[in-house]
């Protein structure tokens, strides 16, 4: 997976630019098969991953277990939905006969004034 091979880039080479620029070496307890690049020049990250990538093993899957029934997280994420798209549509009806209302009233004063605008002036 491309995403995964940029992260270990990412990490590999955040880690050799810490250790350049406190000047501290890896961890002694913990063997790597690289260490920190000279002063001046970041390592070759590819080289570091390579060889990191070789000394492990293989990801086992991790499997999910759920729960057969709903959890009581589950439902008040749903309730909480509901109560979210029940306050919309009460906006969004509150806003249609506000619309209604007032594009009744401008037609009825459009309709009471509705003399021809004079040209004269």
């Amino acid at each position: 997976m491309k995403w995964m091979r940029e992260r270990d880039l990412l990490i590999a080479q955040t880690m050799a630019f810490v250790q350049s620029v406190t000047g501290k070496k890896p961890d002694a307890e913990k063997p790597t098969a690289y260490s920190a690049a000279p002063a001046g020049r970041l390592p070759d990250v590819e080289a570091m991953l390579a060889v990191t990538i070789a000394s492990t093993e293989p990801p086992t899957p991790i499997q999910s277990v759920r729960p057969a029934g709903r959890s009581e997280y589950q439902n008040e994420i749903q309730a909480r939905v509901a109560n979210f798209r029940a306050h919309q549509q009460r906006f969004l009806k509150e806003r249609e006969a506000y619309c209604s209302a007032t594009m009744a009233k401008v037609q009825a004063t459009l309709a009471k004034d509705a003399r021809p605008p004079r040209l004269g002036k």
